[in-house]
């Protein structure tokens, strides 16, 4: 597995090697071993999948309390991958990290513990695979808003208004989300 930079240096673009021939390919997507070897040192507890219509917006997501840790990859259509730093006392609070995640590149992105993470369905539709570093607690799960100007996401998308759930149309402006301290 190949790991290439982002913007933000914690959050990290993984692009498996693929075995391929006539028959298909085969590839490695997650190895315990080979993670801490890299300095991603994670136990996952928790896959989740989802799949979601052309020009959804889910997210941006986190937990102060239970953070969680993401391996996201896609299974099946093409996404863009969003993670934002949540974490005041970072050099990175408040940027953001994209990437195109999709079945034919089939690469991943490591989503720390202390970022908000979301994704726009840029295919017909699209299927996510992703593993959590914790388990899923909505008493303290927060979202930031997909459209604030002060963090100035640069989503790709087809039409001016994306599909949104009504807790990601609620999502909080930075200036007003909690977010991570060394004291979180």
């Amino acid at each position: 597995m190949k790991i290439i930079e982002t913007s933000i240096p914690d959050v990290l673009l993984l692009e498996p090697t693929v075995h391929g021939d006539a028959r298909g390919y085969f590839m490695e997507t997650f190895r315990e071993s080979w993670f801490k070897e890299n300095a991603i040192d994670a136990r996952f507890v928790q896959d989740n999948q989802s799949r979601s219509a052309q020009g959804t917006l889910r997210g941006l997501h986190y937990q102060l309390q239970q953070p969680q840790g993401k391996l996201v990859r896609v299974v099946s259509g093409e996404v863009f991958d969003v993670a934002v730093d949540m974490r005041k006392d970072s050099a990175t609070f408040g940027k953001w990290a994209g990437e195109i995640l999709s079945a034919e590149n089939k690469r991943q992105l490591w989503v720390p513990p202390g970022f908000a993470h979301g994704f726009y369905v840029v295919s017909e539709s699209a299927e996510l695979s992703y593993k959590c570093s914790d388990y899923y607690c909505p008493d303290h799960e927060h979202s930031l808003l997909w459209n604030d100007p002060a963090v100035g996401i640069q989503w790709p998308l087809i039409n001016d208004s994306p599909l949104l759930s009504g807790k990601d149309e609620a999502g909080l402006l930075l200036a007003e989300a909690p977010h991570y301290s060394a004291s979180s």
